[in-house]
C-alpha cells in the first residue's frame, strides 16, 4: 500500500551553514540544550570543526576551493555530546532509501548528504556533494520526500528521482554514496565548560596540526591546510596579476563566494564561531572565552573584508585585486591569533571544569 508520513512540528530555522543548521534543528527536536535550544553558532562551535583548506586547480570550476571547516563535524558533535553515530554508505539506491524510510517511520528525522545541483529548490548549477539536509517525511503516492534545508525556511517537496540523484552524486569533494547519519542522541548533555574546552582544543589542532586529507584527495591541485593555508592564499593572490581580466574576475568572484556565500555563515565560519564563543562565555563566565569571542569576530571581519574587496562595485578589476591582496595579507596573523586564543580558552575552561 502507498504510504505517507510526516514528522510534525519539526523546529526548523534558516541557518548560515548546512551542517550546524541541521544539527541545531536536531538538538532542538530532541529537547537538548543548556539554556533553552542552542543557537546555530553554539552548535557549530561545539563541533570543534573549525579548519582551513585552500586549493588552486584548473580541474575545479571556479579554479579554486576554500573551506573553513573540517570534514567530521556531523560525527564529532554528537559524540562530544555523549551520543552515538553510525555513518551509513552504499551504492544501492534502494538500500540507501530504506535507511531514511526506516528512520522516518520510527519518528526520527534523517540527516543525509545531497548534491546541491540535484536539489531542484536550490536552483544552482555548481555541483557540491557534501550538503547536509534532513528528510522529515515522504509521500509514496506523490513520489516526493519532505526535506528541510538550512537555505530555505519552508519544508521542500523533492521528487524521489531528484533526491536519489543528489544522494548518488560523484561530484566534488567526494561521492555522496547515499550517505546517511544514524544518530542516537543522549538523554542529557554534559557540562558546557568541559564540552567547549574539548571543542576549542580540536579546532586549534585542526589549524595548527592539520591532517592534510583534503589536499591528498585532489592530486592535481596545489594548496595547503591549517595556518599554512592562510599563508598560501595571501601569497597566491599576488600571482593572479598575471592572469587575463576574465580569468581574474572568475577568481575574485569565486573567492568572495567561498568566504561569504557558500554556506559559511559569513566570514568563512569564523562569525559562527564568534557567536558560539559569546554564548559559551555567557553561560560559563570564562574571561578567556570572552577574549576568544572578540578574536574570532576580528578574524571573521578580516575574511569578510577580503571577500568584499574582490566584488566592490564600480572598481576596476585590477584595483580590486590590489585591495584583495592587501586584505588577504592580514589573514595569516588573524588565523594565528585565533589559534592562540582557542588554546587559551580551552585551557581556562578545562581547569575550571575539574
Amino acid at each position: 500500500m502507498p504510504h505517507k508520513t510526516l514528522i510534525e512540528g519539526y523546529p526548523h530555522q534558516i541557518g548560515g551553514h548546512c551542517g550546524s543548521g541541521a544539527m541545531r534543528d536536531l538538538l532542538h527536536w530532541h529537547g537538548l540544550g543548556w539554556d533553552g535550544p542552542p543557537s546555530e553558532g553554539l552548535t557549530f562551535t561545539l563541533g570543534g570543526a573549525l579548519g582551513l583548506s585552500y586549493l588552486r586547480s584548473n580541474a575545479l570550476v571556479p579554479p579554486l576551493y576554500l573551506v573553513g571547516r573540517g570534514a567530521d563535524f556531523e560525527v564529532d558533535l554528537p559524540r562530544r555530546l555523549g551520543g552515538q553515530v553510525q555513518v551509513l554508505t552504499t551504492d544501492d539506491p534502494e538500500e540507501g532509501w530504506s535507511w531514511v524510510r526506516d528512520e522516518i517511520d520510527s519518528g526520527r528525522p534523517s540527516l543525509v548528504w545531497g548534491d546541491i545541483a540535484e536539489l531542484p529548490y536550490l536552483r544552482v548549477q555548481m555541483q557540491m556533494s557534501r550538503h547536509d539536509i534532513v528528510v522529515i517525511g515522504y509521500d509514496e503516492d506523490a513520489g516526493v520526500a519532505f526535506v528541510v534545508d538550512n537555505d530555505r525556511a519552508e519544508v521542500q517537496e523533492v521528487p524521489f528521482d531528484s533526491l536519489a540523484r543528489a544522494r548518488s552524486s560523484t561530484s566534488f569533494p567526494q561521492p555522496t554514496r547515499h550517505c546517511t547519519y544514524r544518530i542516537t542522541w543522549p538523554s542529557a548533555l554534559p557540562s558546557i565548560g568541559g564540552t567547549a574546552a574539548a571543542a576549542f582544543r580540536q579546532s586549534a589542532d585542526n589549524l595548527r596540526q592539520p591532517s592534510g586529507a583534503r589536499i591528498a584527495n585532489l592530486t592535481a591541485a596545489s594548496g595547503a591546510e591549517g595556518l599554512a593555508a592562510a599563508e598560501a592564499l595571501a601569497a597566491d593572490v599576488h600571482t593572479w596579476a598575471d592572469l587575463p581580466d576574465d580569468e581574474l574576475e572568475i577568481l575574485l568572484f569565486g573567492l568572495g563566494a567561498f568566504i561569504e556565500k557558500a554556506g559559511t555563515g559569513g566570514g568563512l565560519f569564523r562569525r559562527l564561531l564568534a557567536e558560539g564563543c559569546a554564548e559559551i562565555a555567557r553561560l560559563t563566565g570564562d574571561l578567556a572565552t570572552v577574549d576568544l569571542a572578540r578574536v574570532a569576530d576580528r578574524c571573521a571581519q578580516a575574511w569578510t573584508e577580503t571577500a568584499r574587496a574582490g566584488i566592490r562595485r564600480g572598481a576596476d578589476v585590477r584595483a580590486r585585486l590590489d585591495a584583495v591582496a592587501l586584505a588577504a595579507g592580514r589573514l595569516p596573523k588573524g588565523e594565528t591569533d585565533l589559534v592562540d586564543a582557542l588554546e587559551r580558552a580551552s585551557s581556562s575552561l578545562a581547569t575550571a571544569d575539574r
